[in-house]
């Protein structure tokens, strides 16, 4: 084979390789895309601690200033579900169920309902609002829902075809950046989101999880969402928290996602003849019954809950009713339809349902709250193995591995025994069948 041949073929596959641009192209907006998602969760995250502040501030500021969440977070949650519903329509909720039901649709179009830059934006507005607001809702599955709704517009402006891969991608981008917890983000979207092992994404997901992951760091650094912790069991009474904290937190976790798909089934129902008027009416209701109880509770109950989860994953027991007031605080945050996650509020209950259980026992509060997290999250989520990487990313307590791993599982086997339907996807389904319904209509009048 003469030389100049060989040279010749070597160049052109050297120019297909690096000087086509049309190859270039869809990588590139891919990795601005993941690396957008991490920029874009790290302002999510401090609008949402500001907002959160605020609210104390304003709270705490005067003599009666205690009794102003009465007023301000039931005008807050109309004012809420009024905008979700005519502004960002699809925006109501967690962001989960829609990242989920948009990989099930096959259609652009309905997809795009689900998941677009214009509902992104509405996202992190409406659950800053909630926060601002005193609602006991987190920013981390909207992040989600961002993610997922960034990576959809990665997939049209590219041309990528891969527009499920990229919605996995982006919704595993989000948690990772959202918690710092990488590993957490590729587990969350084998785990829950997809259901299964897909061979196909592992390359998007693992990209999205890195490039989303290095953003976030390079601009709040390296951290652990609850510090550093490094408690175990050493006791026999300690062992005790493992069965306790999973079946009790398992059985809670149940009783959230069961009554939420249960009670949510019924308002849909319910606000069919006026639904707009009946779903304010409702989110009013919502907000005064959290304001009264988060009155009554001293203001624990208000927001994400973060504080009160750290201080009891430092040691320090929280009020013994604590994860009751938080349970129900969260549970109408839910039930009120507007736009906030559970991630953040779970927790909140599990490290308060495990400090409750260690204060009575007379163990470590700190491996009892650690513990309540895992098996009350995979309670709520039935996904055991997220549940169990999200918290041992979290606290860093390596000492605890098994402990962590045997609640996660405990508590997830209790909430399939009490609870046969995962939450995310039971609300999913809402969504798939609401495109469905809207597909026919819009084939029925071109007919």
């Amino acid at each position: 084979m003469p030389p100049s041949y060989r040279y010749s073929k070597l160049f052109r596959r050297s120019r297909v390789l690096w000087g086509s641009f049309s190859v270039w192209q869809p990588r590139l907006v891919f990795w601005c895309g993941a690396l957008a998602i991490g920029v874009i969760s790290v302002g999510f995250a401090k609008l949402a601690d500001l907002a959160q502040k605020a609210f104390g501030s304003l709270t705490s500021s005067g003599e009666w200033a205690f009794l102003l969440p009465l007023v301000l977070t039931p005008l807050g949650f109309m004012l809420s579900a009024y905008l979700a519903a005519r502004l960002f329509p699809n925006s109501q909720g967690s962001g989960i169920p829609q990242a989920i039901a948009a990989r099930h649709l096959r259609d652009d179009e309905d997809r795009t309902r689900l998941l677009s830059l214009k509902i992104a934006c509405g996202k992190i507005v409406l659950t800053v609002l909630g926060l601002f607001s005193g609602a006991s809702i987190g920013r981390e599955g909207p992040t989600v829902q961002v993610g997922a709704s960034i990576m959809l517009a990665v997939a049209r402006f590219s041309g990528m075809a891969q527009a499920r891969g990229l919605i996995l991608a982006g919704s595993a981008a989000g948690i990772a950046a959202a918690f710092n917890t990488p590993l957490a983000g590729i587990v969350f979207a084998i785990e829950e989101m997809s259901r299964t092992y897909e061979s196909r994404a592992n390359g998007l997901v693992l990209t999205a999880v890195i490039l989303s992951g290095l953003a976030a760091l390079g601009i709040s650094g390296s951290y652990n969402y609850f510090g550093m912790a490094s408690v175990a069991p050493t006791e026999l009474r300690d062992w005790g928290l493992v069965l306790i904290c999973g079946v009790g937190g398992g059985a809670l976790g149940a009783a959230f996602s069961g009554f939420a798909l249960h009670c949510g089934q019924k308002i849909r129902r319910w606000a069919q003849p006026q639904p707009l008027k009946r779903m304010l009416a409702l989110a009013g209701t919502c907000g005064l019954t959290i304001a009264v109880i988060g009155v009554a509770s001293g203001g624990t109950t208000f927001g994400t809950g973060y504080e009160q989860a750290r201080t009891a994953v430092e040691g320090n027991a929280l009020p013994l009713l604590f994860f009751v007031e938080k349970f129900a605080a969260s549970f109408l945050s839910m039930l009120s339809g507007i736009p906030g996650g559970i991630f953040a509020p779970s927790l909140a209950v599990g490290a308060g349902f495990g400090s409750t259980v260690g204060s009575l026992l007379g163990t470590s509060v700190a491996l009892a709250a650690i513990l309540g997290m895992a098996g009350y999250f995979a309670g709520v989520v039935q996904a055991p193995m997220t549940a169990f990487v999200i918290i041992l990313e979290m606290t860093g307590d390596h000492q605890a591995v098994i402990p962590i791993m045997a609640v996660s599982m405990i508590g997830y086997v209790t909430s399939r025994i009490l609870s046969r339907e995962p939450l995310y996807h039971g609300l999913s389904r809402v969504f798939i069948a609401a495109a469905i319904r809207a597909r026919r209509a819009v084939e029925r009048e071109s007919e």
